[in-house]
């Protein structure tokens, strides 16, 4: 990794504009562009993509182009058998973790930038970053947002719509904006429509 990425990973506020940086980011982005570009009759190109986007791929993880991030994947980890839905945006200017058998919705977004609230700091395009984490077996509904630092918990369900603030303890169903706990998994195959 080039030592101008260090400031990504640092939680400290830094230039986003670099040009060092601004390259190193448009030469990832060239990938997803080759991506979203393939045809769904190209499945062993997109495997062969993303085996190159992403920091980490996987067995059996599957991309619904189009697909959407800074950096094109290149700081995210991806366990095996993750799904993600059309139109998933990953603002991933620093590290994010996804485990084993996760499902991601369509329209979800997760946000690891962050900018300062000092005018003059954030006028001049300086941010800061931090690392989010979906551990396994996470369901993420549509239209999910996650912002920056945020853990959620294995197994956890985070239903549409919801804006996650705050971590996501294991084993949960939360919902809302701002998410909210709303009870622990059920394990009695109820039908949740009712």
């Amino acid at each position: 990794m080039s030592d101008c990425l260090a400031p990504l990973h640092s939680g400290k506020l830094y230039l986003a504009t670099d040009p060092e940086i601004m390259k190193l980011q448009s030469e990832c982005l060239q990938l997803q562009y080759e991506f979203n570009h393939t045809r769904p009759d190209e499945p062993e190109r997109r495997q062969d993509l993303m085996a190159k986007m992403f920091m980490k791929l996987g067995k059996n993880c599957y991309i619904e182009p189009p697909f959407h991030c800074n950096w094109a994947g290149h700081f995210m980890s991806l366990g095996d058998n993750v799904y993600i839905n059309f139109n998933f945006t990953a603002v991933d200017d620093t590290y994010i973790e996804i485990g084993n058998n996760v499902m991601i919705g369509p329209n979800v977004t997760i946000a690891t930038a962050n900018h300062p609230e000092n005018l003059a700091d954030r006028v001049q395009g300086f941010q800061y970053n931090r690392k989010v984490i979906i551990e396994d077996n996470v369901w993420l509904g549509a239209g999910v947002i996650v912002l920056p630092g945020i853990t959620i918990g294995k197994d956890s369900i985070v239903g549409a719509g919801s804006v996650v603030t705050r971590d996501v303890p294991p084993g949960v169903v939360a919902v809302g904006n701002p998410c909210t706990v709303r009870r622990p998994l059920r394990d009695d195959h109820a039908d949740l429509s009712q």
